[in-house]
């Protein structure tokens, strides 16, 4: 919270989409010294949270789904926020439906709401079931395009020993590969030339000087650049003041390690500059090059007009 210190420990209600990393989370959380349950019924949850000395001194996260006795989305929310002694939060995990068919084919695991149907149809179901849940959530983290890794970094950024302090993360992504699903806000570098057409910084990536070089010299980038700057410093103590905590910038390019990632690294070393403290996550940057991902998305090698692509292709 910002403004000052947290005056009671913190309940974490954990939910959501089957396969969406419920169980990684609560790991994650029992490894940063939270007191963790999982499918705990309804009906012991005030013990939990209480126990025999109805005070609690470390934070605590339950996690509960479609499989918990007594679970229901309506009342749910106002159950957990009604703990007196905590500081309750709801953090909702949600998964892109293709992304939940394929973790599923790939444990051979039974959706818990159509043991004996396709997964498909247990998702639709739950969907609809934990829709409440999801409207009421005080955090919806979408895991898609999130590793085991990088989910347990995203929960070490939100819910570790941070004094509470606000989280801002800049990210680079790959528009071939989707946009950011976390993202607060997305700025798309593809105007700027593409690096990826000069053989010798194909192979290379935004981290590395020469590319950084390339870009610095293309007058629309510093351009484009100083008014995200500028933007960023407006916006961010204005989000916080609002009372968000988390808030995630984006950086798109066409195929996420020239443009975008640059972007990522001189507007973090920029806000740095400003007093702030952002973190950098790179979606796509273990991509390898690819020149049809390249031209698909309308880029073409630079210095070859339409009238000259379309004469090498006949």
């Amino acid at each position: 919270m910002i403004g000052g210190a947290r005056q009671s420990p913190r309940l974490l209600l954990v939910t959501g989409m089957s396969g969406a990393g419920k169980s990684t989370v609560l790991d994650a959380l029992e490894d940063m010294g939270w007191d963790v349950v999982d499918n705990l019924p309804t009906d012991l949850l005030d013990g939990f949270v209480h126990g025999a000395s109805e005070c609690r001194t470390v934070p605590a996260a339950v996690g509960m789904d479609s499989r918990s006795r007594g679970f229901d989305p309506e009342t749910l929310p106002g159950l957990i926020r009604s703990m007196s002694g905590v500081s309750p939060e709801l953090l909702y995990l949600d998964c892109a439906s293709p992304e939940l068919i394929r973790r599923f084919d790939a444990t051979r695991r039974l959706h818990p709401l159509a043991p004996d149907r396709p997964a498909e149809d247990g998702i639709q179901r739950e969907r609809r079931l934990t829709f409440p849940l999801k409207a009421a959530a005080d955090t919806v983290l979408d895991t898609t395009d999130l590793s085991p890794a990088k989910l347990r970094d995203e929960l070490r950024l939100r819910y570790g020993d941070d004094d509470d302090q606000p989280v801002l993360t800049l990210t680079s992504f790959s528009f071939a590969r989707g946009i950011s699903r976390t993202a607060d806000l997305v700025f798309d570098l593809r105007f700027v030339p593409n690096p990826h057409w000069v053989d010798e910084l194909r192979p290379l990536t935004g981290e590395d000087v020469p590319v950084r070089d390339y870009l610095s010299q293309q007058p629309e980038w510093a351009d484009a650049l100083d008014r995200i700057e500028s933007l960023l410093n407006d916006w961010i103590p204005r989000y916080w003041t609002a009372g968000k905590s988390y808030v995630t910038v984006a950086f798109g390019c066409t195929g996420g390690r020239h443009r975008s990632v640059a972007a990522a690294v001189e507007m973090a070393e920029r806000l740095r500059r400003a007093g702030l403290a952002p973190n950098i996550r790179h979606r796509d940057l273990s991509s390898p090059p690819n020149d049809l991902i390249e031209h698909k998305l309308g880029e073409r090698p630079m210095g070859r007009t339409a009238e000259s692509e379309s004469e090498v292709n006949q």
